[in-house]
């Protein structure tokens, strides 16, 4: 991939992406909500800062304009600002709100703009959508990512379904447990799914690697830990068994609390 942008590129998965990319020779922009980090990420790589919301459509709208002009033109657009908020049915609208706005719609946003410029142009662009394995499964300790997440998968396999014929190759990149900031603030606050995560954590820079892999061909489910594949097996054609499971995993940890 010749012009690249990452969205939640300041840290974590995004700064890997960016990273790896850069140093296959790409130009990359470089864009997080955080402006500090974005020019720290993009000064490291000889990158492009374009510190935005991913939530907010007038950021992503500059966001792709600015890059469009920078690179002329982009080849890969990595949608991958996320948010994690620890909750359950009472997590206030707010919270719901802003981790659909940033889950689910910055996605919307990021193809509202795109793609009059990408379809049907000849030759194929990618969009790599980072969703988290819990677009394919669950997550305990937190709906609003459960949800948003599911969301988020949904809204990339409609895309793949829809536009591939046209020139769009969609790729959902789904992670388990990576050693990012978010992981480290579950542990903190002692998050179920933090610790079960914690285990089998990767370094950002494993699941980078696997992405650039990846997007070397055009399968639809990038899953870095390969285990979630069985997971997800189990939880399509034994729905009962998988949640009996989940359900006793949650049980344990109330009963450490207790």
């Amino acid at each position: 991939m010749r012009r690249v942008v990452v969205t939640g590129a300041g840290g974590g998965i995004g700064a890997a992406l960016a990273r790896r990319f850069a140093a296959d020779g790409a130009s990359v922009v470089v864009s997080d909500l955080d402006a500090a980090t974005a020019e720290a990420v993009a000064g490291e790589i000889g990158g492009l800062a374009v510190p935005a919301d991913a939530a907010n459509e007038d950021d992503t709208r500059r966001l792709i304009e600015t890059a469009w002009a920078s690179l002329g033109g982009i080849d890969l657009f990595c949608s991958n600002a996320g948010v994690l908020t620890a909750g359950d049915e009472n997590t206030p609208d707010e919270a719901w709100q802003r981790d659909f706005s940033v889950n689910v719609l910055s996605h919307v946003y990021v193809t509202r703009h795109l793609l009059p410029r990408w379809l049907d142009q000849g030759e194929p662009k990618r969009l790599l959508v980072t969703v988290s394995a819990a677009g394919l499964l669950s997550i305990l300790g937190s709906a609003t990512y459960a949800v948003t997440k599911h969301g988020a998968l949904a809204y990339a396999e409609w895309l793949r379904a829809t536009y591939a014929h046209r020139g769009l190759i969609v790729q959902a990149l789904c992670p388990q447990g990576v050693r990012t900031d978010m992981l480290t603030r579950g542990n903190e606050r002692d998050s179920a799914s933090a610790r079960l995560l914690a285990e089998g954590a990767l370094e950002p820079a494993e699941v980078a690697e696997v992405a650039a892999k990846a997007i070397e061909g055009e399968s639809f489910l990038i899953l870095p830990h390969p285990e979630v594949a069985e997971y997800y097996r189990l939880r399509a054609t034994d729905t009962d068994r998988w949640l009996g499971g989940m359900n006793k995993i949650q049980r344990a940890f109330e009963g450490d609390r207790a």
